[in-house]
């Protein structure tokens, strides 16, 4: 059975730090592209970081030089480092492996940024 299975999320005060995890199973983690995105109600849902198989990352805009993603292939997890976080970060965060057609999803963590 797939699963992805994310953790780490909360609620932190503005400037405020997280990391995100995503547990990968029942498939082979490292032949998959990974990204995190992040949803609002009534906003599409939408790419914040994604690394490639070998390693390549790439970020919105509105993250890049705070978000921080990785992978260990061996734990057959991805992370998201995030720091100096905003009140407009806040949304549930949903890891997703990709492989061609083939997409997975995680069941998402709410990530909450507020005084």
């Amino acid at each position: 059975q797939v699963h992805l299975v994310e953790s780490g999320g909360g609620l932190v005060q503005p400037g405020g730090s997280l990391r995100l995890s995503c547990a990968a199973s029942g498939w082979i983690f490292r032949k998959f592209n990974m990204g995190w995105y992040r949803q609002v109600p009534g906003k599409q849902r939408e790419l914040v970081a994604a690394i490639s198989t070998s390693g390549i990352r790439s970020y919105a805009d509105s993250v890049k030089d705070r978000f921080t993603i990785s992978r260990d292939n061996a734990k057959n997890t991805v992370y998201l480092q995030m720091i100096s976080l905003k009140a407009e970060d806040t949304a549930v965060y949903y890891c997703n492996g990709k492989q061609g057609s083939i997409n997975y999803w995680g069941q998402g963590t709410q990530v909450t940024v507020a005084s």
